[in-house]
């Protein structure tokens, strides 16, 4: 019995790859690749735009296209990409610092236009290059090398960001669900227009020493206690949902996406017919 591997995908004797211990950047770019496979994705039509941080690196492994960008705006290169060249599938891969920290702004615009890509972002909970810097997933709760006292500041759901700026699918899972990761991320492959996956993730060299999970094991089991099935989420009572969050696939809709609506007003200018 044969099963999708992603190794297509992958440069010869890059690995083993340069991430931390317990980190979930490595399980999700592995169920990436394999989802590649499993849809039949050519090597020289898929695009994967990085920007700056952990998940930055991830580019260097790839026989893909590639573009390496600057922190906060991979969205905005990738928008350009696709306005371009609609026929190619493009793939972003940012960190929560890179996607709404410093990129907020490209990140509502991407879900506002229904740009047709697919967004994966790895939510580690801190800046987890730098140092372990709050960021704006940080939990209230939660200790971070910038605050060593607790979170002052509510962090975003980066989820409900995205369905409300307009994404026509939005999705969430963990590296504890490695089988349905790769489900999910299949499904916002095939979904027309923006489609998000956010992947929580294990950060336990930062975020995990700073609250009380020292093995790179506990940070991992911690956010499997805390993921729900949307349904199951969906039955808590409300006091009980901050200690928990759904995943599953939380949005899928069919808006036009923004090359559908362009041609349709290109056609309107030069006077074509377009039903």
């Amino acid at each position: 019995m044969t099963h999708a591997t992603g190794m297509k995908y992958m440069k010869p004797g890059v690995l083993p790859h340069m991430w931390c211990a317990g980190c979930g950047i490595g399980g999700m770019m592995g169920a990436l690749l394999r989802a590649f496979e499993e849809l039949g994705y050519r090597n020289t039509d898929t695009v994967v735009v990085t920007g700056i941080g952990c998940t930055g690196k991830l580019d260097d492994y790839l026989l893909t296209n590639a573009l390496h960008t600057t922190h906060g705006r991979a969205l905005a290169y990738a928008t350009g990409i696709k306005a371009f060249k609609p026929q190619l599938k493009v793939v972003v891969v940012m960190g929560d610092g890179d996607s709404v920290t410093i990129g907020g702004n490209h990140f509502i615009h991407a879900a506002r236009r229904n740009i047709d890509l697919t967004a994966i972002v790895l939510n580690n909970l801190n800046y987890g290059m730098t140092g372990g810097q709050v960021s704006g997933t940080t939990p209230e709760w939660a200790v971070t090398s910038t605050t060593v006292h607790g979170n002052p500041e509510r962090e975003f759901d980066i989820c409900a960001l995205a369905e409300t700026a307009g994404a026509n699918f939005v999705a969430r899972s963990t590296p504890y669900l490695g089988w349905e990761m790769k489900e999910i991320m299949k499904q916002a492959l095939e979904k027309r227009g923006f489609s998000l996956v956010e992947v929580v993730s294990p950060c336990p060299t930062h975020f995990g020493r700073n609250n009380d999970m020292k093995e790179t094991a506990a940070m991992l089991r911690w956010l499997g206690g805390r993921a729900l099935p949307i349904e199951d989420y969906r039955k808590l009572p409300q006091a009980e949902r901050k200690q928990h969050f759904p995943v599953g696939t939380l949005v899928d809709r069919d808006e036009p996406d923004f090359n559908t609506r362009y041609d349709t007003i290109r056609a309107r200018a030069t006077g074509m017919n377009v039903r």
